[in-house]
This record gives structure tokens, C-alpha cells and sequence, in this order.
């Protein structure tokens, strides 16, 4: 119809109104692509804010696995002051009580978290589509974190592996049954226990203490395994800032 129109005011020459029925038309057609753009635009933000919703569920995980962690090491480090008042020779402390201390000073917590399960959720073009600049920069932090600095392998010390060495497997293996690790039913916090109540024979109790005792390096390698956990509790406690930071941004996304 508008073409036929238009036609018809080119064989009069009604220059006026083909250019007010150009205009239309392109206006028109401006407005159909904005509105086609606007409406995409619109789902790829719900589509976005969607996505970071769902990440609550795993925020408040790995926040839960870093208070577990945090009170791990606090046990593993009382564990660590009675071995070394073991190597002191402290009375207050037994040869059984000296042995099963530097075992579970040894115990360690790993994180199994890295920044390419971020990446697979969100990718760079991804990242672009968050409205919220403060959660697009600490989304971007986490995805870029150094993990290596809070998983096993960070602790995993020279201590932890002599001590191994010096310990009997009998004895370990006592201790590992009866006052091993105990992760709880949400799968995520896992216990150090603060005591370990085993009974281990007192000659063998005493052999073992004189073995540890014999090996001098220990000692000092349990002060650089403490360094090192606390190097660990300090990375541990920038990446929980992050994830508190994100998911108190995301729960404003739900309100």
C-alpha cells in the first residue's frame, strides 16, 4: 500500500510527502530493530541474573567450607603446641599424648574449588552482561584466583611427610580410625576432633616419642608446617571476602 502510494506522489512529483512517507518508513524500521534489540537485550539480562542467582547455593557452600576450614586448623594447631611441648619434654604432657599431637598436627584440609568452574559458567562476554559493576569486578577476581594457594598441595609440608615416616603405620592407623577426619552430613564441613582418648601401649608409646625426639629437623619443620597454615588461613580469608562480597550483591538482585 505505501509503496503504491508512494508511486503515485513520484508520478506527481509530490516531493513533501514521499520524503514524510521515506521518514515513516524509516523510522519504522528503526523502531521494529530497537524494540527486537531492546527486547534481547532484556532476556539476556534476566537470563544473566538467573545464572548468578543460582551461584548462591554454591557461595553459601564455600562459605561453610571455610569456616569448617578455619576451625580445622585451629585444632590442628592446638595439636601442634602440645608437640612441641613434646619435644620439650613438658610433663604435663605423656609420651602416648606427645605422639598422637605430632600425628594430628600433620592432619591438613585442602580446598577443591578452581577459577575454571567459574569460567564455565560465565565467559568473558558473559561478564560483560552484568549490570552491576561491583559483582562483574569480585566475579571476575574469583575467576582469576589463585587456588593453588588454598588446596592440598599448599600444605603439604615436609613436616606432614616425615613425621609419616617416623610414626609407625600401627599407630597411624589407630589414630586415623578413631580420631580421623569426620565430614558431616552437608558434605562440606569436615571435623578435626579436638581429643583423641586411644590407648597405645606405653612401651611402644615411649619408643615412638624417642624416635621423634631423634630426628631434630622435625621440630622445626612442625614451626614451618604452622607458617605455612598460617599463610594458607590468610589467602583462605581474602578468597572468603570475595565469595561474601558476591553473594551479599546477588541476594540484592533478589529483592
Amino acid at each position: 500500500m505505501i509503496f503504491k502510494r508512494t508511486v503515485a506522489k513520484l508520478r506527481a512529483q509530490d516531493w513533501v510527502a514521499i520524503t514524510i512517507e521515506l521518514a515513516i518508513v524509516i523510522v519504522g524500521v528503526f523502531i521494529g530493530i530497537w524494540v527486537a534489540n531492546w527486547n534481547q537485550d532484556r532476556l539476556e539480562r534476566n537470563e544473566t541474573r538467573q545464572t548468578l542467582l543460582q551461584l548462591e547455593p554454591e557461595l553459601a557452600q564455600l562459605e561453610t567450607y571455610s569456616t569448617s576450614a578455619r576451625r580445622y586448623y585451629a585444632v590442628s594447631g592446638h595439636y601442634a603446641e602440645i608437640a612441641l611441648a613434646g619435644w620439650r619434654r613438658d610433663p604435663k604432657f605423656s609420651d602416648a599424648d606427645f605422639v598422637i599431637a605430632a600425628y594430628q598436627a600433620s592432619q591438613v584440609l585442602g580446598f577443591n574449588n578452581n577459577g575454571a568452574s567459574w569460567a564455565l559458567v560465565f565467559g568473558a562476554s558473559d561478564l560483560r552482561k552484568i549490570p552491576d559493576p561491583k559483582i562483574r569486578q569480585t566475579l571476575t577476581r574469583l575467576m582469576t584466583f589463585d587456588y593453588g594457594s588454598i588446596n592440598a598441595t599448599a600444605v603439604q609440608t615436609r613436616y606432614r611427610d616425615h613425621v609419616r615416616e617416623v610414626i609407625s603405620d600401627s599407630i597411624q592407623q589407630v589414630i586415623r580410625q578413631h580420631c580421623g577426619d569426620i565430614i558431616k552430613k552437608d558434605g562440606v564441613t569436615v571435623v578435626l576432633p579436638a581429643t583423641c582418648p586411644i590407648a597405645i601401649d606405653p612401651a611402644l608409646a615411649a619408643r615412638t616419642a624417642g624416635a621423634l625426639r631423634a630426628e631434630p629437623s622435625l621440630e622445626r619443620e612442625l614451626s614451618q608446617h604452622r607458617s605455612i597454615v598460617s599463610t594458607y588461613l590468610t589467602r583462605l580469608e581474602l578468597f572468603d571476602l570475595l565469595d561474601q562480597t558476591l553473594a551479599e550483591r546477588i541476594r540484592l538482585l533478589d529483592r
